[in-house]
């Protein structure tokens, strides 16, 4: 259960969802984690992980705010000396019909979802080059790279989520000679009671329930967990994928692999 012993983990969107299931399976691990979230709630999962034995700590910060990305870095260099994971996971996931898209709506998308990744990713890279060690693992999606969302409104995440790949392979090729390897993450539906308490409320049914039925659609019949993804990440984190750079992992019980989704296999 220590395969990132003496490890230094900073995972960005902690506070809840696959950014905190990420967070529990990186320190159980043996991780110190540090949890950052522009939320509050971040330090209450930090607690969290500490009350189960694990090594965590938390700092308030907003990834499109280059300057307090750059202060929250240099002070977790300068109490631990190094970053040697980074998450890049937060992000936000809004829908909006494109002829009905204010420039705003895009924009923020983007700043989020993608500039906050280079901001992030900018500014613990000088050190794990100059230490030849790094491993950096960005939370990009099925939706975009792979496939399109059937409730629509989806262009702008999409695009976005196809470019944290597109920067997942350049960066990877860019510092491969430094022993830092660069891969990302693609989740499908992933267990969430907030995506799915309006449509349960709307049906009379509570969120989990919603949830429930809704895992039936898909070929493993259920939804993921954040800890489903943090396994994944928990892999491109450890020395075991050190021959692994600029590729890709689907994380989805096999949804993209149906044209149509009919039930159950029975076997004749």
């Amino acid at each position: 259960m220590n395969r990132l012993k003496d490890r230094v983990a900073l995972v960005t969107g902690a506070a809840q969802g696959i950014g905190a299931g990420v967070s529990r399976v990186l320190a159980e691990h043996g991780a110190t984690v540090i949890l950052t979230d522009i939320s509050e709630a971040v330090k209450a999962t930090a607690k969290e992980i500490t009350d189960r034995g694990g090594k965590a700590e938390s700092y308030k910060m907003d990834i499109t705010d280059t300057g307090e990305v750059n202060r929250v870095v240099e002070e977790v260099l300068g109490s631990h000396g190094k970053v040697d994971i980074l998450v890049n996971n937060a992000g936000i996931y809004p829908r909006r019909k494109l002829v009905e898209m204010p420039e705003e709506f895009l924009m923020k998308m983007f700043d989020i979802n993608v500039f906050g990744i280079f901001r992030c990713t900018k500014a613990v890279l000088p050190s794990m080059m100059e230490r030849r060690y790094g491993k950096i693992i960005n939370m990009s999606s099925v939706t975009g790279p792979m496939v399109g969302s059937p409730a629509g409104g989806q262009t702008a995440y999409a695009s976005s989520k196809s470019a944290v790949h597109g920067f997942t392979v350049g960066l990877a090729l860019e510092v491969a000679q430094y022993g830092i390897n660069v891969n990302s993450i693609m989740p499908g539906y992933v267990h969430s009671p907030s995506a799915f308490g309006t449509r349960g409320a709307a049906e009379g049914r509570d969120a989990e329930e919603a949830m429930r039925e809704f895992g039936l659609r898909i070929p493993m019949l259920r939804q993921g967990t954040p800890e489903d993804v943090g396994n994944a990440v928990l892999f491109l984190a450890s020395d075991e994928s050190s021959y692994l750079t600029g590729i890709y992992i689907v994380v989805d019980g096999g949804n993209i692999l149906q044209e149509e989704f009919l039930g159950p296999y029975e076997p004749k």
